[in-house]
């Protein structure tokens, strides 16, 4: 038995990326999975691959800032699996500028993704989770349930060039520890890992060229600098940027039991950058 064994977790944004590698960990440990992307054929690949590792997966595609998306979220955990234990809001991108070339639609687009939604989706969640506490407690079984939201060390630090993804970021930090003392009466535990440089299709220099993602019916661009890559892995004390499945480790840390006594945290997954 894995530590989530039974646990039915739901991931935004987990079709590809570090998304995908926090499913993963979570199935090896045993969980029920709730899959995420925006789009549909990432999504339903990776609900195959997790059947093919022995464990319960479906998808709900979709934007996360779709009005009805939280709603549609959580009940497909509901309609699935009968339950909610573990909510990773992981699901985002970058859309950078300095402050004075910044448009309104781009400050919007990235505050919409990685506040907004999140806020929506634990909305959605609240009287669920307040419901499953009480018919725990009725008999008599003590549960605790889990809530990662994801940051990124340049909430911590602030970059140039990311005025609205640094606000976002920070703001998730901050609704990270309001939830901590709201829901720690029903037995949930809600943390946050920011993330350092992780190696994706977002940050790959390979995809630095003019590569773009379509989000939204924009054209975003992608990659980064290969000169930048170089200077984060020299500014790093540990020599590089972060994998996936190190991403992952970071956001299973605050799901596992051992975390049971640990609210309103928020830790760098960032190899100690500055």
């Amino acid at each position: 038995m894995g530590k989530l064994d039974g646990k039915v977790a739901l991931v935004t944004g987990s079709g590809r990326g570090i998304g995908r590698a926090i499913v993963e960990k979570f199935a090896s440990e045993g969980a029920r999975i709730v899959v995420n992307d925006l789009d549909a054929d990432p999504a339903h690949e990776t609900v195959e691959a997790l059947k093919k590792m022995g464990v319960e997966a479906v998808a709900c595609v979709g934007n996360v800032t779709a009005p009805d998306f939280a709603e549609r979220f959580v009940g497909t955990a509901l309609s699935a699996f009968k339950g909610i234990d573990i909510i990773v809001n992981n699901a985002g991108y970058t859309w950078d500028d300095v402050i004075q070339k910044m448009s309104d639609e781009q400050w919007y687009a990235i505050i919409d993704c990685h506040m907004t939604a999140p806020f929506r989706i634990l909305r959605a969640a609240y009287p669920h989770m307040k419901a499953l506490h009480a018919a725990d407690k009725e008999a008599g079984r003590e549960v605790y349930r889990k809530i990662v939201n994801i940051s990124s060390v340049s909430a911590l630090n602030g970059n140039a060039g990311q005025m609205n993804y640094s606000s976002a970021k920070a703001g998730v930090i901050g609704m990270t520890r309001a939830l901590a003392r709201e829901w720690g009466r029903f037995n949930v535990n809600v943390n946050c890992v920011a993330f350092g440089l992780i190696h994706t299709r977002m940050t790959s220099a390979d995809a630095h060229a003019g590569a773009t993602v379509s989000i939204d019916g924009r054209d975003i661009r992608v990659g980064l600098n290969p000169d930048m890559l170089k200077s984060h892995a020299q500014r790093n004390p540990l020599g590089r940027g972060g994998t996936p499945e190190e991403a992952a480790g970071g956001v299973y840390l605050f799901c596992s039991p051992e975390s049971n006594y640990i609210t309103g945290q928020t830790i760098a997954v960032a190899g100690n950058l500055q």
